[in-house]
């Protein structure tokens, strides 16, 4: 009877561990990656970072809410996130690369220091990859071209220097690139014409981009663009036209010159437009009576004569026409001669 007692409870264990251990989702690689990743990022030693994470290593990494998410039929981890995570000033682990299905990693205000790792071109599946609002450093690395699969890929607010590679073109799904308030100098990439995805979102703003705006740039269907707060020069008219699906256009704080008048078609879609504080010349175009433009701005430029009457026009702010060379006629309240 004892030995009988005895087998059944054996039988019972047994089916108890084999149970717990099946019933693990999270593959154990990853696991261990993510193990390694929390011992690196454990520094120093009385950081809270950890205690935040509440990473236990006996409860399945699938069920690390808040910081990873598991998907497929084999519950590999597609997402890890440590948004807001005070790192100490610490560079990008290198085992982030070991999460080789990892299609979202977010690491943004994170304290995050040093340069983009190689390693992280091993992430063959990743399409979102956002480091913004750090301090990481050095050039933007060209080799994120190899990240074939990236959608959106956002490195604002950070320390990066020296020129925007043009092999980011070759991203062929990429949608979205936010390179804004870096140091970055040099021209914008010619080869960004070749960007192919709908209605398009860049923002380059906040650097020390020079040059012209490369004409093949008409191309690219631009749903959002700003380029703020640079010294790019020449003409940006050819980025205006009917089929477009333009809806925010910031050209602000560069040094823009071309005749504003010549501007024949807005988009419908457009929204807001600020080509405040730059040279432009010529007058208001009379297309803008039929725009959409519910915010504009072209005040510090040197247009001059009458604002064409109808649309939102007469509805906008004075300051959205100040300092121009000779700009009259309603909302102003300078008559026209």
């Amino acid at each position: 009877m004892a030995m009988m007692n005895y087998f059944h409870c054996s039988i019972f264990i047994f089916f108890f561990l084999s149970k717990t251990a099946f019933s693990e989702r999270c593959h154990p690689n990853e696991k261990k990656a993510l193990l390694q990743i929390k011992k690196d990022l454990n520094t120093p030693p009385n950081s809270n970072l950890i205690s935040s994470w509440e990473w236990d290593p006996l409860v399945d990494c699938c069920d690390w809410d808040n910081i990873v998410r598991c998907g497929g039929t084999a519950n590999r981890i597609i997402l890890f996130n440590l948004i807001l995570a005070d790192l100490n000033h610490l560079p990008i682990p290198a085992a982030v690369s070991d999460l080789e299905y990892l299609e979202e990693l977010y690491l943004h205000s994170t304290n995050l220091t040093g340069e983009i790792p190689k390693e992280i071109t091993k992430l063959s599946h990743l399409k979102y990859l956002d480091l913004r609002f750090n301090h990481l450093s050095g050039n933007i690395p060209s080799f994120l071209s190899r990240l074939q699969t990236l959608t959106s890929l956002d490195l604002s607010n950070n320390d990066f220097t020296g020129s925007i590679p043009a092999a980011l073109s070759q991203l062929p799904n990429l949608n979205t690139l936010f390179l804004n308030r870096n140091k970055l100098t040099g021209e914008i990439p010619g080869s960004f014409s070749d960007f192919r995805q709908p209605k398009f979102y860049i923002d380059l703003s906040g650097n020390q981009l020079t040059g012209e705006i490369p004409s093949r740039l008409g191309n690219v269907d631009f749903e959002v663009i700003d380029v703020s707060r640079n010294r790019l020069v020449g003409d940006i008219s050819f980025l205006f036209g009917k089929n477009k699906s333009l809806i925010y256009a910031d050209f602000s704080r560069n040094l823009l010159e071309f005749d504003f008048s010549k501007v024949e078609y807005f988009p419908m879609s457009l929204s807001t437009l600020d080509l405040s504080h730059n040279r432009v010349t010529g007058r208001l175009p009379e297309a803008l009576v039929e725009s959409n433009i519910g915010r504009l701005n072209v005040s510090y430029n040197r247009l001059c004569g009458k604002i064409p009457v109808g649309g939102q026009l007469q509805e906008l702010e004075t300051t959205s026409f100040f300092h121009n060379m000779c700009l009259c006629g309603p909302p102003l309240q300078k008559k026209c001669k």
